[in-house]
C-alpha cells in the first residue's frame, strides 16, 4: 500500500504517519527527517537544506524528488511506504507520478491556521533521543524528555515568524495539491482538529481495502 500524508505545518502528519506505520507494518518516510539527519551530518546538502528550513523556505524541487527517489529504492519499501512531507508542490506531485509510483490513497489531515501557530509555538524536540513532544498536549514534562532525560529544545523552524512564513508556504505552495488529488479520486479527508486517537481511528477506517 503506498500512502501520502498531506497537510499544514503542525497537522499531525508525522504522529499520525508514525501510528499508521506501526499498525500496518508499512515504512513511514519523513523528508524532514531525511534532511534533519543530512543537516546533523553537515553534509554539503544538509547544509544548505539547514540554511532554507531555518528560514522556513522549501528545498529546490530537483533535490527533494532525488532524495525521495533514492529512498523508495530501498528494499524496506517492498510492501509499500507512508510518505510524510512529500510531496510539497504540483511539479513535485506531477514529477513523482511519471516515476511509476502510483499511490493508493492521500490522507488530508485539515486543522485551521490558528490551531497550525498555535500547535507549532508548542513543539519541542528532545535534544538527545529526538522525540517530539508539544507542551500544551504534554503538560508534565517541565523540559525534559520523559524517555531519557534529555533537554527539550524548540526548533528553528518552530518559532513563531519562521512559522508564518511556513503557513504561507503551505498555502501557496502546497495547499493545491487538495484539489490535485481529489481529482484523481486519490484524497481523503480527515478532521485533525480532535484527540490524536480519534483521528487514527479515522485513518485506519478509511484505509483503502479495509
Amino acid at each position: 500500500m503506498k500512502i501520502i500524508m498531506l497537510g499544514i505545518v503542525g497537522a499531525g502528519k508525522g504522529t499520525q504517519a508514525k501510528k499508521l506505520a506501526g499498525h500496518t507494518g508499512i515504512v513511514h518516510i519523513s523528508t524532514g527527517d531525511i534532511f534533519r539527519e543530512a543537516v546533523k551530518n553537515k553534509t554539503e546538502l544538509g547544509l544548505k537544506a539547514q540554511e532554507i528550513m531555518e528560514d522556513g523556505g522549501l528545498v529546490p524541487d530537483d533535490i527533494v524528488i532525488g532524495i525521495v527517489k533514492e529512498r523508495l529504492e530501498e528494499s524496506d519499501t517492498d510492501t509499500g511506504y507512508i510518505l510524510d512531507g512529500f510531496p510539497r508542490t504540483i511539479n513535485q506531485a506531477e514529477k513523482f507520478d511519471k516515476t511509476n509510483n502510483d499511490v493508493d490513497a492521500v490522507f488530508y489531515i485539515s486543522i485551521p491556521e490558528k490551531e497550525s501557530v498555535r500547535r507549532l509555538k508548542g513543539r519541542r524536540l528532545c535534544g538527545s533521543c529526538k522525540r517530539q513532544y508539544n507542551i500544551y498536549l504534554n503538560k508534565n514534562i517541565n523540559g525534559k524528555c520523559p524517555q531519557c532525560g534529555g533537554e527539550l529544545i524548540e526548533r528553528a523552524d518552530d518559532k513563531e515568524d519562521t512559522v508564518k512564513i511556513r503557513i504561507k508556504n503551505y498555502i501557496k505552495q502546497t495547499k493545491p495539491l487538495i484539489d490535485y488529488y481529489r481529482k484523481k479520486g486519490k484524497l481523503i479527508e480527515i478532521d485533525g482538529y480532535r484527540k490524536i486517537d480519534k483521528v487514527f481511528k479515522s485513518i485506519v477506517d478509511s484505509l483503502p481495502n479495509n
